[in-house]
């Protein structure tokens, strides 16, 4: 099978899997779940072997035509896209699969598993868009099956006013990215990347401060960064995966890898925006975390800190005093954001999935103030968890060790005042973390869930030492 075709193939299987889900499999829960888990095992390998084929491709397929009106469905794999498809995949195959014994009894299993596969669909296809308008269109479909997935448990009150409340505050900032879209096709005559990387590279690429930052828009929504960021911690309604998945690999990810995407249309002021509501949003985020007692929150406070690590690099642009280098590749900032996003991806999804494990273990408790003692209980996710926390706060040779610092580094090079809240921020998230470790795991059980608690089966426990595995490894 030549790339393009195995690209396509990675597309469309997911989409496959939720159209038979919808039609057919309604009630059979079980079928459901393994076709879906299916189709995300076949993606985590093709996306793998696409990287590893480590060759850029452009390819098309025309869907429509009227007249001279030509409407095609088109992919840009490069390095970039290469990236980030191998977190999708890889990361959210081992969330599927967590999926197959933590939503095990659930009654609507066909419905959640329907949604995973349009959701992993949709972002894929954000992933490989070689144009921002069909990237727009994946990203709305991204919100609407993030919205069928935090509401999956819709006879919640709690859980219906947190889908729509993610749905309509994404809509807030995507608002403005269409207008951006739109303004970046009027000034250019196109919006295809490729091309607008060459009219960048040929020095007649047209610039200006409000093209970027209306496309900064989508991701201050998509990626909850200052001031939408409200809808991020009430997703955590849905089940535990989905918050692994919206909050690691994919929907949140997405704004970060756009804003990378459009390097080529950058310019300082709009960097300069962008650096300081990254910062803003990771020290904000960072001492709301401290104050939370529900374990899903603190991860989710947690996110949004990381997040704002990685847009404040997108903002720090390029390395000072490096090499100017052409406007069609990514500036040292980008480079660093993307780096910290898979490596973030990794522990991030260890720490929902080892969360959803003590959840599961506990008896759906919650309170990190009411577990405790966990560690004899619960051996392999205590371990797993443990990596999780050294990887995140930055324990030397761990992922998130070699990533944060090249942030860091990068901030210190370039603005001493950013540098020195990131580094602020960086002592917060190793607190909060610790202090989530210590009173869930360690000490005596603090209730009798805590006292209850059991191991999951290998569908809860494997996934969680695959990550724990590239938690070590990822940032090498």
């Amino acid at each position: 099978m030549s790339p393009a075709a195995l690209a396509f193939t990675v597309l469309l299987l997911p989409l496959v899997s939720a159209a038979v889900i919808a039609l057919f499999l309604r009630r059979a829960g079980g079928a459901a779940a393994a076709l879906s888990v299916g189709t995300a095992v076949v993606i985590a390998a093709g996306s793998v072997a696409l990287a590893l084929g480590g060759r850029d491709f452009p390819a098309s397929v025309e869907l429509l035509r009227f007249g001279d009106f030509a409407f095609a469905l088109g992919i840009k794999y490069d390095d970039l896209a290469a990236l980030m498809l191998a977190i999708v995949g890889v990361v959210g195959g081992c969330i599927h699969v967590f999926s197959l014994g933590y939503m095990r009894d659930d009654p609507a299993r066909a419905r959640y598993f329907g949604g995973l596969s349009i959701f992993m669909f949709s972002m894929i296809g954000i992933v490989l868009a070689d144009n921002l308008f069909m990237m727009f269109v994946f990203w709305e479909l991204v919100g609407f099956s993030s919205w069928l997935l935090i509401g999956h448990w819709h006879e919640r009150p709690s859980a219906r006013d947190a889908a729509k409340k993610a749905f309509i505050v994404n809509r807030v900032g995507d608002f403005g990215f269409v207008l951006g879209i739109v303004m970046c096709y009027w000034a250019n005559g196109t919006v295809n990347l490729t091309e607008l990387a060459a009219l960048g590279e040929k020095q007649r690429l047209v610039f200006s401060t409000l093209i970027p930052l209306l496309l900064f828009c989508g991701a201050v929504g998509k990626s909850a960064q200052l001031p939408l960021q409200v809808w991020l911690p009430d997703a955590m309604e849905g089940p535990t995966p989905v918050s692994a998945l919206i909050h690691a690999a994919t929907m949140v990810a997405a704004g970060v890898y756009m804003l990378c995407r459009i390097q080529v249309l950058m310019v300082p002021d709009a960097l300069t925006v962008i650096m300081w509501v990254g910062t803003a949003t990771a020290l904000y985020a960072a001492l709301c975390a401290i104050t939370q007692s529900d374990i899903k929150k603190v991860l989710a406070y947690s996110t949004l800190s990381q997040l704002g690590y990685m847009v404040a690099a997108v903002g720090l642009g390029p390395l000072a005093g490096g090499a100017p280098g052409a406007r069609a590749v990514l500036t040292a900032g980008a480079a660093a954001a993307m780096f910290h996003l898979a490596t973030h991806a990794c522990f991030k999804a260890l720490l929902f999935l080892g969360a959803g494990s003590v959840i599961h273990g506990c008896h759906h408790e919650q309170d990190i103030f009411k577990l405790g003692g966990l560690r004899p209980r619960l051996p392999l996710t205590f371990w797993t968890f443990t990596l999780g926390v050294a990887a995140i706060v930055g324990f030397p040779f761990l992922a998130g060790f070699y990533s944060k610092d090249a942030i860091l580094y990068l901030a210190l090079a370039n603005h001493r005042g950013v540098f020195v809240l990131l580094a602020l921020t960086a002592v917060l998230t190793s607190f909060y973390m610790v202090r989530l470790w210590k009173l869930a795991f360690l000490g005596a059980p603090r209730s009798e869930a805590a006292g209850h608690a059991h191991e999951g089966g290998l569908v809860l426990t494997a996934p969680l030492v695959l990550l724990a595995l590239l938690s070590v490894v990822a940032g090498q």
